[in-house]
Parts: structure tokens; C-alpha cells; sequence
């Protein structure tokens, strides 16, 4: 009986979690219930094969409610709570109305195409305009995130709640997310009302250019609103359907170009923005570009891209850059690229073109893993970006930018370092050179070499490549902000993210997760960013002073302390130097 109990309770659980709808715990009550009573009544005394079938029947059926209750998929609306619709607006391919906040403090707009689908015969293909509509688009839920692989429900909880410590019992959420190659249209978050020459930011997700879609609360667009920015993100293809190369699909192309389609999307949604913005009150003439993560490291290739050029004024980069000698992550040569290209024509036996667009988009993700990196094509990107800010080459008229304590610590949470095992990571990575990383960061202890791993992994694969932006930046005689968020919280902290949800105005309120000083430092922080999006100067009245940098190792710290502060790593990023060849002003370059 207490075996029965602790089981359904167990499944009660697992159903939340799996985002099941109210028939199944309906069901389940209902099996739960007769199996007890079976347990009680009918089953004492029985042989013990009709006993284990009992159990059988019960455990199965079980199974057969968790698999057949879950919940439907369906578009996520554009405003929970909504207070009604706005009026109806105009852009260049027909009429649209979107959604107002409860409070009625924001409009927004979701689902807008800015290129046709890219579905048959546009897969792999640059976008293209999209086809104008007729009557009043109602733009009031969000299209299907890009096609991605997709965790169960329950893994996603799961993670929720052991990577986030954020999980909330809801009534409304039994559903799961539309995915779909169908997936380029933008959203957009303004003040309510009539508006004039505001400030627009156009934001890229991250996620590994693998994942990720545009409604995660953490960098919703209404918090910036609600300051009176108008923020537009976008939906742009991932992985093999974003970033497949292959020199058939360059040979068809009128500009030769391929494995650069989540960034030519991501180009078209700032040309869509250039051209529509202002009906909704943006100034077309002052867009700042940002994203998080891979976002950010779209964000930098984007500052060389000729394409980009005239589509956005500043930037701001989150925790990702792609401007290192040797980027070590989002980016590969040409080369690579067109091996993996191929790899994925002999993984599907694919002879031709028409053979790899007739193929379902659900088993071609599979190729993902090994499809999901910038490459230089000739086109979008002429050289590197490394190259292109050598060249005196960019876009942008002033950078903010930065990253957080412990970036890198959620990456090797299953594989941490150790004391046995802490110097075989370090010569590993680093060769020759790893006597003096070691010197830099010795260790005695588990906990040292934990530690140690952590600060130097972040520094590989994100610190670096900021230290690098940072200096072509002040090359180029461009503006630079960086900072060092170091807020600790009970949910993402300073990990990889957790700067996020302060930047743009979303810590929920109430909250058991943040505390007063959170807010407070949130406070400080959208002022930081919206004086950026305003100006190009994140300073202003009753702000602590951040110092644009004048030279690498200048910080701004955001977290219980707010003030300028000197870089941590930068003995370290002087072996990045040169293992990586980063050429010195003098022309002279250090290689290994």
C-alpha cells in the first residue's frame, strides 16, 4: 500500500513535469485509485504471478498516460494576461496589429515574416522578401522557434530546476513549443502609444547557433520597453539548416556564398528593421545590434560583414566574440566547413541538392552537432574577423561588451577538474606553454583545481575573446565599455547567462530567488544599457562612472561592488597571445 502511494505521488510529479494536461492526472487518479483498491481488497492472498501482473498492468498503464496525455504543441501567445490589442500598423508588406501588456504599458508584436519560409526549395538559399499579405496580420503569438533537436518536457524541468533553481507549478503551460524550418519572423516590444525617434535594439539569441528561440523571459523585450527602447528580436535558422556548406550549394548561389545562412537571416531582419522601425516609432537611424552568447558571436562577425555595414550603429556583445586569431567556438575555415558539408551528404546518401532539400527536416538536425559554426564564405564574411579589424575593417561606432565570473563553469559541470587529473587538462590545451599557465594557477587541492579549471576554461572559450575585441576596438579608435558581472544570486549567479535578466529589466517581481540588492543593481544596470542604446555612452546622472577603456585590463565590475576594477586574467591571456599569434601594433606577431 505505502509502495502504491509513494508511486503515484511519484508519477503526480512527473506528470508536472513533463507538461502533461489535466486528462492525464485524471487518469492516473483514476488507475491509482482502482490499483489501490485491488491492493487492498482483491490482491491479498493471490499467487504471486497474479500479484507481479497486477503491477504490470498498473506500471503500464502508467506508461500509456505519460505518453499519451502530453501536451498539444502550440504557439506561445505574444502576452500572458494580455490587456487587448493595439491599433492596427502598416509596414511594407500589409497591415498588422499586435498585443498590449495588462498594465497597458507595452505593445507587442509577434510573428512578423521578414523572409519567406526557407522550406523546400529556398533551404539553403539566401532569404528572400517575404510575400505580402492581405487584410490585418494578427501578429499575437509567437512563430515556431527555429528547428532544433528538442529535450522531453521533463528534461527541460529537470533542468529548470537543477541549472536554474527556477521552476513554478503553472496551470497554463501544458503544452510544448512549435519547432519549424518555418521560422523567420521577428518580434518587436514598444512603449504603448503613439511614439517618435526612440532608440532601437535588435537583439540575437544565443544557444550554440544549435537552439534557443526569441520568447525566453530573461531577455524579453518588454523590460527595455517599459525604459522606452523598442527591442527586436528574431527567429534565424541553427545548426545544419543555418550553416551547412557544401560548393554545389555556392555554385548555385548568385553570390557564390554558402554556410553563412543564419547570419545572411539575421542581416535581412536589420534590413526589415532599417525599412519598417519607424512606423512603430524607432529611429532607423539609431540601432544598436546585441546578443548573448552565440548571439554575441553572430554580433561580431556581423561588425565585419560589408553587408552589415549601415544597419546598425552600435553594438553589444554578451559573453561570446568570434574575434580571436583562432576563435574557439561558433567558427571554423571554409575548409572545415565543406568537409562537414560533405560528411552530411554521405551520412544521408544524398548524390544531390534536390536529394538533401527532399529530406525531412526532423532527421537532418541529427547533422547539427557537427553544422553549427560561422564560417569566412567570401561573401558575408570576406576574411576573418580577426583579419577584417587588422584591416581597419568594421561596422560599429561603439562596443559594449563583457562576461560574467564563472562563464564557463555550467560547460564542465560533468567534468570538472580534479587534483589527478587537474595538470593532464592544463598540458593538454595548452603544450609547451603549460608550465606557466600552471605557475599562474597552482593548485594543492581538489577544490584549487576545480577553481583553477573553471577561471581558465571561461578564459579559453569566452574572456579571451572580449581581451581581443577590446584592443581592435581601441585600435580602430572606436568607443569601448567592458564589464566583469560578478552578482551572486540564488538561480543563475555569474554563470553563463546570469547577466542577462539584470541588463534588460526582467528580474520578476516578487522573487525568492533574487533579493533587494538584485534589484538595485538592476536598476543600475538597464540605466547603463539604455544611455548605451541612447547615446553610445552607458553613463548618466547618479550612475557610478564607467570609464571608457583607454587600454586592455579595464573593467567595469557589476555585481555587490559597481566600479571600475582590473582584469584578473591578463597573464594568462598573454599565453593566449602567443599560442593563438595575435599580431602586435609594431606589425610583429608572437607565434608558438
Amino acid at each position: 500500500m505505502i509502495a502504491t502511494i509513494l508511486i503515484g505521488c511519484l508519477f503526480l510529479a512527473v506528470l508536472e513535469l513533463n507538461k502533461n494536461t489535466i486528462w492525464g492526472w485524471l487518469l492516473a487518479l483514476a488507475v491509482l485509485a482502482v490499483f489501490l483498491w485491488l491492493v487492498k481488497t482483491v490482491l491479498p492472498g493471490k499467487a504471486w504471478y497474479v500479484r507481479c501482473g497486477a503491477w504490470v498492468g498498473f506500471l503500464a498503464a502508467l506508461a500509456l498516460i505519460l505518453t499519451g496525455t502530453q501536451g498539444p504543441f502550440k504557439a506561445r501567445p505574444a502576452v500572458e494576461n494580455a490587456g487587448g490589442k493595439t491599433e492596427i500598423y502598416t509596414v511594407s508588406e500589409g497591415q498588422l496589429r499586435g498585443m498590449v501588456t495588462g498594465d497597458g504599458q507595452v505593445e507587442v508584436f509577434t510573428g512578423v515574416p521578414y523572409a519567406r519560409p526557407p522550406v523546400g526549395e529556398l533551404r539553403w538559399r539566401e532569404p528572400r522578401d517575404p510575400e505580402p499579405w492581405e487584410g490585418v496580420l494578427e501578429a499575437d503569438h509567437f512563430a515556431p522557434m527555429s528547428m532544433q533537436s528538442r529535450n522531453p518536457e521533463f528534461i527541460n524541468s529537470l533542468v529548470d530546476i537543477i541549472g536554474y533553481h527556477d521552476y513554478t507549478v503553472k496551470l497554463n503551460d501544458s503544452f510544448r513549443d512549435l519547432v519549424s524550418e518555418d521560422s523567420l519572423y521577428l518580434n518587436i516590444w514598444k512603449p504603448a502609444g503613439k511614439q517618435e525617434n526612440l532608440p532601437v535594439m535588435v537583439y540575437v539569441h544565443g544557444g550554440s547557433l544549435t537552439s534557443g528561440q526569441p520568447w525566453y523571459a530573461d531577455y524579453s523585450g518588454e523590460g527595455l520597453a517599459r525604459e522606452g527602447v523598442i527591442v527586436v528580436n528574431m527567429g534565424y535558422r541553427l545548426g545544419v539548416f543555418g550553416f551547412l556548406a557544401l560548393p554545389e550549394l555556392a555554385a548555385e548561389s548568385p553570390n557564390g556564398t554558402t554556410g553563412n545562412y543564419g547570419l545572411l537571416d539575421q542581416i535581412k531582419a536589420l534590413e526589415w528593421v532599417r525599412d519598417n522601425i519607424s512606423a512603430f516609432g524607432g529611429n532607423p537611424d539609431n540601432v544598436t545590434l546585441a546578443g548573448e552568447s552565440a548571439g554575441s558571436a553572430c554580433v561580431t562577425a556581423l561588425c565585419t560583414s560589408p553587408l552589415a555595414k549601415g544597419l546598425f550603429r552600435r553594438v553589444i556583445g554578451e559573453s561570446s566574440t568570434v574575434t580571436s586569431p583562432v576563435p574557439t567556438h561558433s567558427y571554423r575555415t571554409y575548409e572545415e566547413a565543406l568537409a562537414a558539408g560533405r560528411a552530411v551528404k554521405e551520412r544521408f546518401g544524398a548524390e544531390s541538392l534536390a536529394q538533401l532539400r527532399a529530406l525531412d527536416a526532423k532527421a537532418l538536425t541529427a547533422a547539427s552537432a557537427d553544422n553549427h559554426h560561422i564560417t569566412v564564405d567570401g561573401y558575408v564574411l570576406p576574411r576573418s574577423p580577426y583579419e577584417s579589424y587588422a584591416l581597419g575593417e568594421h561596422n560599429e561606432e561603439a562596443v559594449l561588451h563583457g562576461y560574467n565570473r564563472t562563464e564557463g563553469s555550467l560547460f564542465i559541470l560533468m567534468d570538472n577538474a580534479r587534483q589527478s587529473n587537474y595538470e593532464k587538462k592544463i598540458r593538454g590545451y595548452f603544450k609547451e606553454y603549460a608550465d606557466e599557465v600552471l605557475a599562474l594557477y597552482p593548485s594543492a587541492s581538489d577544490a584549487e583545481a576545480k577553481d583553477n579549471w573553471i577561471d581558465v576554461y571561461s578564459s579559453i572559450f569566452f574572456n579571451y575573446g572580449h581581451h581581443c575585441w577590446t584592443r581592435q576596438a581601441l585600435r580602430s579608435g572606436i568607443p569601448v565599455y567592458e564589464y566583469w558581472f560578478t552578482k551572486d544570486n540564488r538561480r543563475l549567479g555569474a554563470n553563463h547567462g546570469g547577466e542577462e535578466v539584470y541588463f534588460y529589466n526582467n528580474i520578476p517581481s516578487p522573487s525568492k530567488l533574487y533579493d533587494e540588492s538584485d534589484y538595485a543593481l538592476e536598476a543600475v544596470m538597464r540605466r547603463y544599457f539604455v544611455n548605451f542604446l541612447t547615446c553610445g555612452d552607458p553613463n548618466g546622472e547618479g550612475l557610478p562612472r564607467w570609464e571608457p577603456t583607454e587600454g586592455p585590463g579595464q573593467l567595469m565590475e557589476l555585481g555587490d561592488h559597481v566600479g571600475m576594477t582590473e582584469e584578473r586574467g591578463a597573464a594568462l591571456y598573454d599565453v593566449f597571445d602567443r599560442l593563438y599569434g595575435w599580431q602586435q601594433e609594431n606589425g610583429e606577431e608572437q607565434t608558438k
